[in-house]
């Protein structure tokens, strides 16, 4: 069973409700708190104790109100904070074990500002863990990605300059919607004015960002996890279509996004996408859904599904199978 917060540890979450929600009052903070009103009151006292000038306000409009000029005591985190945050930045990018890292560094300062107490247990996680980078990551230029952020923030149109997987660069004016971070990759959700069309770039092959002076309204209805993950099944240069003798709902499990869209067909399904990899589509994807399917679009996707069966195939001939065993 996790252990309950301290009153030090409740008094500050009292603080950063108070900086988020001037004129929060006692029965607000109690609920956000969980605590009751009694107790609110009390994490306040200790606010004040510590010299933290807070404020309260009688009548409709009252409430807690931090005084005006208060410097805030620096970001006090608990152990499970502490180690919870190291523990994420390694998973997201195991290069911070690294203390020259660009993150590694920020890291490093963070953990010399906890208390030693604390700072020893993260500064040992670091020192004794082992990372090994996702080989589908890819970390993009900060910069480059803070200002895709503001642009999106603004709700202003930029210019990009990206590079394709083959090398090739070219300009793209867009509006940008989201950014949006999907299995260790940083994406761009934006509406394409050079092709009307919704695109997903990823900003680790964003060369440069040039913020314009036209602005944007996203969809009323955005939903930017949602329409990424249809729109990186779509646009690619070898089209797919793929029929499943199954019913719908027992393939769907097994369909990834950027296959494509499963569509119902009687008691069967078709699957309708495009692919910039066939051989992957076919080894990685299509390979392990466990039910019978037929290529009908492309000959690209037709062409490496032959290769796998064909490698599947010689591995069950008895010639292959005895080739290079000692007599």
């Amino acid at each position: 069973m996790r252990p309950a917060p301290s009153p030090t540890a409740r008094a500050l979450r009292a603080l950063e409700i108070l900086q988020a929600r001037s004129g929060a009052t006692a029965d607000q903070l109690a609920s956000l708190l969980g605590v009751t009103e009694r107790a609110a009151r009390r994490y306040v006292e200790i606010l004040r104790e510590a010299g933290i000038p807070i404020e309260s306000v009688r009548g409709p409009y009252g409430g807690y109100r931090l005084g005006r000029g208060t410097r805030l005591p620096p970001v006090v985190f608990t152990q499970e904070q502490a180690l919870g945050l190291v523990m994420a930045v390694l998973d997201g990018q195991p290069a911070a074990i690294d203390a020259d890292d660009l993150i590694g560094s920020a890291l490093s300062k963070v953990i010399r500002a906890l208390p030693d107490s604390v700072g020893r247990q993260a500064a040992a996680l670091r020192a004794y863990a082992s990372a090994t980078p996702d080989r589908h990551s890819a970390r993009p230029d900060p910069a480059t990605t803070s200002a895709l952020v503001a642009a999106v923030a603004d709700r202003r149109r930029v210019l990009v300059t990206y590079r394709g997987g083959s090398g090739e660069e070219w300009d793209a004016e867009v509006d940008p919607w989201a950014v949006v971070v999907r299995y260790g990759r940083w994406y761009l959700l934006c509406h394409s004015h050079r092709a009307d069309a919704i695109r997903t770039y990823r900003i680790d092959r964003v060369r440069s960002v040039r913020q314009m002076p036209h602005g944007f309204t996203p969809p009323d209805d955005l939903d930017p996890v949602a329409a990424l993950e249809e729109n990186l099944g779509a646009g690619w240069k070898y089209p797919t279509r793929v029929v499943f003798h199954a019913p719908q709902e027992k393939v769907a499990p097994w369909i990834r996004p950027p296959m494509g869209r499963l569509q119902p067909d009687g008691d069967r399904c078709v699957l309708v996408g495009s692919t910039r990899n066939p051989a992957m589509y076919a080894q990685e994807w299509l390979a392990v859904v466990p039910f019978d399917f037929s290529v009908q679009e492309g000959p690209e996707l037709h062409a490496a599904v032959a290769a796998v069966a064909a490698r599947f195939s010689a591995a069950l001939s008895p010639e292959h199978g005895t080739a290079g065993r000692p007599e």
